[in-house]
């Protein structure tokens, strides 16, 4: 009978076993940092690929925006027809008509008017129809669809389309009201001083509420379905479901929102100028018409190019102040997730 031939303890023992016996222990490697992991060869690879990618895009930038930019804010100081040289300098006069102008002075309290219309009417209804069609409905991708389509519409196709239902008299609206017995409201829709800022309202609304609904709903299905089962399970209501779960996760996305809603009401006009032109007398006039009757109607390009400049810096202070005080919390946080996905 054999026997396995048997193993010196000295192999078999962890304890013992130590083939780098005698020797003094190395000292573990410093973790090389960014610069030492990419050689300086690559980095440089990296650095040129950048720059061939970003200087036909700057250029083009450059060329389309800043120059015209430029230029509108030289010729502003400028009475100037639009044919020729610039050569009659008026210095500041143009910008110190701004604040004698009362059509310009109006047009800044009709856009005050409308974005207050849409921060305070349009969104809280694409907010409503957004929660709505993110419950389980029957047929809620029609839904969906059928309510965004007025936004692929462009505004020329929109302001005929309602140029002709809000007609007087003939249009689908008055024929409406007449039939429910109610004739003695229609009339004078975009033909009233009193009324067509509110027609104008309405039709902006059907046309833009589906971008914003649809923003929502984006916003509404990256919130997590467990919270609110969880909620539901504490005795949570519908409204406190919606006021401390709903509302504080959506509030990035409703920001963005009303940062686009705004910008939208400055750079308001094709769906103005197709509907009524700006009339009448200048009661449903923008600044972009404004600038557009000055500068290719009245042949006024100084004065025009000054309100292009002061819309320009409305929008910019705007933007800015909206950064800094309202979207600084969701920069933040975007940076320390780009950070900590590195």
């Amino acid at each position: 009978m054999t026997h396995p031939t048997s193993t010196p303890a000295s192999i078999t023992s962890s304890s013992t076993y130590a083939p780098d016996a005698g020797k003094s222990p190395r000292p573990a490697p410093d973790s090389p940092g960014p610069a030492a992991r990419r050689p300086a060869p690559r980095r440089v690879r990296d650095w040129l690929s950048a720059f061939v990618f970003t200087v036909p895009a700057l250029v083009l930038f450059g060329l389309l925006v800043l120059v015209p930019m430029g230029y509108a804010f030289y010729i502003s100081f400028f009475n100037w027809g639009g044919f020729g040289t610039p050569s009659d300098s008026v210095g500041f006069d143009n910008y110190t008509r701004l604040f004698d102008d009362p059509v310009f002075l109006g047009d800044l309290w009709r856009g005050f008017l409308l974005i207050v219309f849409s921060i305070v009417l349009q969104l809280p209804f694409a907010l409503a129809m957004a929660v709505l069609l993110n419950q389980r409905l029957r047929g809620r991708a029609v839904y969906r669809m059928l309510f965004f389509a007025p936004y692929i519409l462009s505004e020329v196709i929109t302001g005929v389309l309602f140029s002709m239902i809000f007609a007087p008299g003939e249009g689908l609206a008055d024929k409406s009201l007449d039939a429910i017995g109610f004739g003695a409201l229609g009339g004078d829709w975009f033909a009233g001083q009193d009324t067509v800022l509110p027609t104008l309202f309405l039709v902006m609304t059907w046309k833009y509420f589906g971008f914003h609904m649809m923003l929502y709903l984006a916003g509404l299905q990256g919130i997590p379905a467990e919270l609110h089962e969880a909620a539901r399970i504490d005795g949570a209501g519908a409204w406190q479901r919606f006021r401390h779960i709903t509302l504080p996760l959506l509030a990035p996305t409703l920001r963005i929102s009303v940062f686009l809603s705004v910008i939208g009401a400055i750079q308001l006009f094709d769906l103005v100028w197709v509907i009524t032109s700006g009339g009448p007398d200048h009661a449903s006039e923008t600044m972009v018409i404004s600038l557009f009757q000055y500068g290719f109607k009245r042949y006024q390009m100084g004065y025009a190019s000054a309100i292009s400049v002061a819309m320009f810096l409305i929008s910019l202070v705007f933007a800015l102040a909206y950064q800094r005080f309202v979207l600084r919390r969701d920069t933040e946080g975007a940076i320390t997730t780009m950070r900590a996905n590195r």
